[in-house]
């Protein structure tokens, strides 16, 4: 019985290296992969807070700006808007949300042209109880949450976005 699992095991290995399979990540001795495509983009200075923010995601996230000469420019445009969600007057604690929208654009250097662009949003809630230091923080935390949330999608995005380009050798 050993022998037979050992060769369904070797059959499946096969099969499955002839599927063409990759791993999204992964790369090779002759293509960097979607990891070195991401590492070639380069990101502007935001004008706003949660665009630094955004920003800031993308780089450690991405590696971005390391290794040569980037061959992309990412564009970030971002809106801010804090929204009530539920008012309440007992016991004067309202809940709030900061709803964070980025449109990104993806252009290639080399023509100028955009690539791939696209919108995404995180709405992140807190809550205001009426106490500015702790009002303030719970503000702060949630844009930095919703900065994290949009810079993940941007980065999965241009991941999918690479992996769908042919691999150059």
């Amino acid at each position: 019985m050993p022998k037979l699992s050992a060769i369904l095991l070797m059959v499946a290995a096969l099969v499955l290296a002839g599927c063409g399979y990759r791993p999204m990540y992964g790369s090779s001795a002759t293509s960097p992969g979607v990891a070195g495509s991401l590492a070639a983009i380069s990101i502007p200075e935001a004008s706003d807070r949660p665009g630094q923010l955004i920003r800031n995601e993308l780089i450690s996230s991405m590696q971005a700006g390391k290794g040569t000469e980037p061959k992309y420019l990412l564009n970030l445009t971002t809106t801010v808007a804090d929204n009530g969600v539920i008012q309440n007057k007992q016991p004067a604690v309202t809940r709030q949300a900061i709803l964070i929208t980025t449109n990104f654009e993806l252009i290639d250097r080399s023509t100028g042209k955009v690539v791939t662009k696209g919108t995404t949003f995180a709405r992140v809630p807190y809550d205001v109880v009426r106490q500015p230091f702790a009002d303030l923080q719970a503000q702060k935390d949630a844009t930095e949450r919703a900065a994290r949330e949009i810079g993940a999608d941007i980065r999965t995005r241009l991941a999918a976005y690479f992996a769908k380009q042919p691999q150059s050798s």
